[in-house]
């Protein structure tokens, strides 16, 4: 069965999806030194709110930065599909893979939510796909039913988990469909992390250390090729180039995004759980919060150059 057309669109679409901007050469991070005032900033941000929160922050450039509770285990949401692109991009380099291999949908790959499904979930059985178009819609559309075919087919989570330990990720790891992990994968569900090893995760990205130089600057691109634009992405001016990923479960909300900033590149990794507000609304506490984080960051490192989002946009968001 041919690929079916829209998904062929979507492939264009992809190119002109926000996030595409001028190339920046990639430049060496310093080691993280406390910023008294943005951390100031930040924890006034996340007095009151109702559930727990961690966030990372870090001027690659000058290393200044904040931390609240940066080391803690959080929910990873729709965030693991990171390192599942990782270990995607270590087979490929390996020869074990190929963008262009045509894999064929059977029921495997189906996510479990009937109301969830994404573009992969509505194919017919049999129906032929790319791993590069599975790897478009995990990134760019978030698409579960794609992250859990790709999943498999890099090895599966213990594949993924040995690949973040031999690259010095203790903590980050898959729980899903991964034999051991039942218990973890009932407190944090698919994945867990901390905010600050996903920030890392994506500095090396930025700075092409993960797998190797080419497989760095093909996962950056697709980062920056994001369909959910509406918390902290919307925050950052739409000119300026940014790598970001989003995940969204009942209790938690989280972005790791690093921005391209005229200053110099910065990454912000912001986790919430045990949120009381399950809400799936533009107003969930959590969304908020991850917006304000972001527009707070920005102001910091970014004082000459303001921001605010038109009038209007908010409604034209995802």
């Amino acid at each position: 069965m041919s690929l079916p057309r829209w998904v062929s669109a979507l492939c264009t679409i992809g190119a002109l999806l926000l996030g595409a901007g001028t190339p920046v050469a990639a430049q060496g991070t310093r080691p993280w030194t406390p910023d008294r005032k943005l951390q100031q900033s930040l924890e006034r941000l996340t007095q009151g709110f109702r559930g727990d929160v961690g966030i990372y922050v870090q001027h690659l450039k000058t290393g200044r930065g904040a931390a609240i509770r940066a080391d803690e285990l959080f929910p990873t949401a729709s965030m693991i599909k990171v390192p599942i692109l990782a270990m995607l991009h270590a087979r490929l380099a390996a020869g074990s893979m190929r963008m262009q291999e045509m894999q064929v949908r059977g029921d495997s790959a189906i996510y479990g939510y009937p109301d969830d499904v994404g573009e992969v979930g509505n194919l017919k059985a049999g129906t032929k796909i790319t791993t590069g178009v599975l790897a478009f819609l995990m990134i760019s559309t978030s698409d579960n039913s794609a992250a859990i075919w790709l999943q498999s087919l890099v090895g599966g989570g213990s594949a993924i988990n040995a690949w973040l330990s031999e690259n010095g990720f203790d903590s980050t790891r898959v729980n899903s469909r991964t034999p051991g992990r039942e218990a973890d994968r009932t407190k944090y569900g698919w994945g867990q992390t901390t905010p600050r090893e996903m920030a890392r995760l994506m500095a090396r990205i930025r700075e092409g250390s993960v797998v190797n130089p080419a497989a760095s600057e093909e996962m950056y691109r697709a980062l920056t090729r994001i369909y959910w634009n509406g918390e902290a992405l919307s925050e950052v001016p739409p000119w300026v180039q940014t790598a970001s990923k989003q995940g969204s479960v009942d209790k938690s909300r989280s972005e790791v995004l690093l921005v391209n900033a005229p200053s110099g590149d910065y990454v912000v990794s912001i986790i919430t759980k045990n949120q009381l507000d399950e809400r799936y609304e533009p107003d969930n506490e959590g969304h908020v919060l991850l917006r304000k984080v972001s527009a707070a960051v920005w102001k910091h490192f970014e004082p000459k150059t303001p921001y605010t989002p038109a009038a209007g946009t908010a409604a034209l968001k995802p």
